[in-house]
């Protein structure tokens, strides 16, 4: 199912709201990094794919941007380990 994932620059969180219940990705800018902190999902949600979609969402973002990225959220470290062709946004 596709989700429209939502860039809340504000919030500095990728989301998906449905049904009035908010699922996020959020991160801190660090120079040309995107530090990727915490992944979401209310309970109701879970077991959709929504954090896959916003986390493939924040990942082509940092891609076109040319923003490196440093998941210390660990469900974004593994979508990256699943998913390599994200591999060389990784910051060493």
């Amino acid at each position: 199912m596709e989700y429209k994932v939502t860039h809340n620059k504000d919030k500095n969180r990728f989301e998906v709201e449905i049904d009035g219940l908010i699922s996020e990705v959020d991160y801190m800018l660090s120079d040309d990094t995107m530090v990727v902190t915490h992944t979401g999902v209310p309970t109701e949600l879970e077991g959709r794919g929504i954090a896959a979609a916003m986390n493939k969402a924040l990942l082509e973002y940092a891609q076109k941007s040319g923003i490196k990225v440093k998941p210390l959220c660990s469900y974004t470290a593994t979508y990256i380990t699943r998913h390599p062709e994200y591999q060389s946004l990784v910051e060493e």
